[in-house]
């Protein structure tokens, strides 16, 4: 074990930075995943969901990001993605589960208004 940090691949020390730098991520209920990390061209994308999606704050955080990763000699391009809550949760055009649960939040109808989905029961 030679202990040095050039030895960890630059997805797992990008996974690290933001386990250890960015726990607010977690705290607010949010996930972090490192979708590409490939060190020959310095190209970086990671996928924020969970509670990111929709957050007020997702872009202070998405800056926040970019910001320190582009200060790694390694890394020459830095993209952070945050799913739009529609795209993660398959748009209005989703159809309810199989349990005939509406999937919208909190099962209030489709997509903020008060009327239920056209395939509601």
């Amino acid at each position: 074990m030679t202990g040095s940090e050039d030895d960890v691949p630059l997805k797992e020390r990008v996974e690290k930075f933001l386990t250890r730098e960015m726990p607010i991520i977690q705290m607010h209920g949010g996930t972090s995943a490192v979708r590409e990390a490939n060190p020959e061209t310095g190209e970086v994308i990671i996928e924020l969901g969970g509670g990111c999606s929709g957050c007020d704050v997702a872009d202070i955080t998405t800056g926040n990001i970019e910001a320190e990763l582009l200060t790694w000699p390694e890394i020459e391009d830095i993209t952070v993605r945050v799913p739009d809550p529609r795209e993660t949760l398959g748009g209005p055009e989703q159809a309810e589960s199989i349990m005939g649960i509406d999937r919208t939040e909190g099962g209030r109808g489709d997509w903020g208004s008060s009327n239920p989905g056209r395939d509601h029961l």
